[in-house]
């Protein structure tokens, strides 16, 4: 929309502490939409951050990476692999994991109980949930234990249960409900070893990608938002956190989503 095209054509100054340092920065997801998207607002916030970005696709059509390798969220191994890669370039100031999945060619968010399927189930669960506990297990051990850190994954408000309204999109509800209890754990049991760290979830609204494009048309205008707008509210989440705040999930616009 017009007013995101406005705002994505100045991007925030980051001016407080966490970010007026140089930052080890870790996209996983690189190659989507989002993940694109804030490689392009770090790269240019500050030309001496080293970003490392982890996908499935290959990233020659992306610039301002340090370095790139392989990750699949479905295969385990890879993800270990992966962690043992991006170690050489750490620690790590912020890791964001911008994946997930609503849709795919033969599978669709189901409109009633009729429609729930123990493939699609597991397919959602496993790039939804099962993957990103794999990687909180193979990265979280990466963050900055002697500076400010941040791990964020990308959530969804529909994963809140006092929230639900509307019911159906089970898989993805459910899974997204999943990983907002795993990221609540994650930061438990990191705040013994690491307490210079946070872990929270994030909500980058409905966004302009493929995970939205069967789903856009009953979206208002003005709530479809561009990649770079998202990336650009969810760091300044970021950029905002404070004592207290890790296992919180926290929507585009700052405001904190309910269990």
């Amino acid at each position: 929309s017009l007013l995101n095209s406005k705002i994505n054509s100045q991007f925030r100054i980051y001016t407080t502490e966490f970010f007026m340092t140089n930052k080890n920065i870790l996209i996983i997801g690189s190659s989507g939409g989002i993940g694109k998207a804030f490689i392009d607002i770090f790269a240019k916030q500050n030309s001496n951050n080293k970003i490392i970005g982890l996908s499935r696709s290959e990233n020659k059509d992306i610039e301002n990476l340090h370095a790139h390798h392989f990750l699949d969220l479905e295969d385990e191994n890879s993800i270990e692999n992966a962690a043992r890669q991006a170690e050489a370039y750490g620690p790590y100031q912020l890791i964001i994991v911008a994946t997930g999945v609503l849709h795919g060619d033969d599978f669709s968010p189901e409109k009633s109980l009729k429609q729930i399927s123990a493939d699609n189930f597991k397919k959602v669960f496993n790039i939804n949930t099962i993957g990103p506990a794999l990687v909180g297990k193979s990265f979280l051990p990466l963050l900055d234990n002697k500076n400010p850190s941040v791990f964020g994954f990308l959530s969804a408000r529909v994963g809140s249960i006092s929230d639900n309204n509307l019911g159906g999109w089970h898989a993805y509800r459910a899974s997204k409900a999943s990983l907002n209890m795993l990221i609540k754990n994650f930061a438990i049991e990191l705040a013994r070893t690491n307490k210079f760290a946070k872990v929270i979830g994030l909500h980058p609204g409905t966004v302009d990608t493929e995970l939205s494009k069967p789903f856009q048309k009953n979206v208002p205008e003005n709530k479809l938002f561009t990649p770079q707008f998202s990336a650009d509210a969810m760091i300044n989440v970021v950029d905002k956190l404070k004592e207290g705040d890790s296992g919180s999930v926290f929507a585009f616009d700052g405001s904190k989503i309910e269990s």
